[in-house]
């Protein structure tokens, strides 16, 4: 008796023959393995490492990340570099104020010990230190503020004549703050030397 059609196709492959391969509407994908996640795993494991468990230890972690950005930008503003400095001292008027005011040294920059020693003096129980602490105080505001509007516009003429396309507001202040700081602790540090050409 003469063998069915059922029987043929599940007849096995003669060797060196490829089974036929299934057909498309009856297709199966092979699983994964493994049983689909919740999604509260999911999202577990889609979280940083380095993420903290708790409240504190990620205002810990914010904080040594501030400390480590303040860190940097103190020393990036130290060297000058343009990102780390806050905005009233970028530009290239305001580097070349700073340089004009650092090449020279000035009696403004020693305003601040001026300062000192009359306040020691005010502390001085003595009749004629007191009636010349006033005086001292009177000149020596005189002579900064002098010295200031003097610095300031020849700051100003300089950036005016150097950088002509810039604008030049608010040098003639900030070149004035600037020489009334003690040299070794103005920030941006200076570039140059005194007596050095810029």
């Amino acid at each position: 008796m003469a063998d069915s059609p059922a029987e043929d196709a599940t007849a096995a492959p003669e060797d060196g023959d490829s089974p036929a391969a299934p057909a498309n509407h009856g297709a199966v994908t092979a699983g994964k393995g493994r049983p689909t996640p919740k999604r509260s795993e999911a999202e577990r494991r889609r979280r940083p490492v380095s993420a903290p468990g708790d409240r504190k230890e990620a205002n810990r972690q914010y904080r040594d990340r501030q400390r480590q950005d303040r860190a940097r930008r103190q020393q990036g503003m130290q060297r000058g570099e343009q990102w780390a400095m806050p905005a009233r001292d970028r530009g290239p008027v305001k580097a070349l104020t700073r340089d004009y005011v650092d090449s020279r040294r000035r009696l403004s920059e020693f305003y601040m010990y001026g300062l000192l020693v009359l306040l020691v003096m005010l502390f001085v129980r003595n009749a004629l230190v007191q009636s010349i602490v006033p005086i001292l105080v009177t000149v020596a505001v005189l002579i900064m503020l002098v010295e200031g509007i003097f610095i300031g516009r020849q700051a100003r003429a300089l950036a005016e004549r150097r950088l002509p396309a810039e604008s030049t507001h608010g040098v003639r202040m900030y070149a004035a703050m600037r020489a009334l700081q003690i040299r070794q602790l103005r920030m941006p540090k200076p570039r140059i030397k005194p007596g050095q050409s810029f």
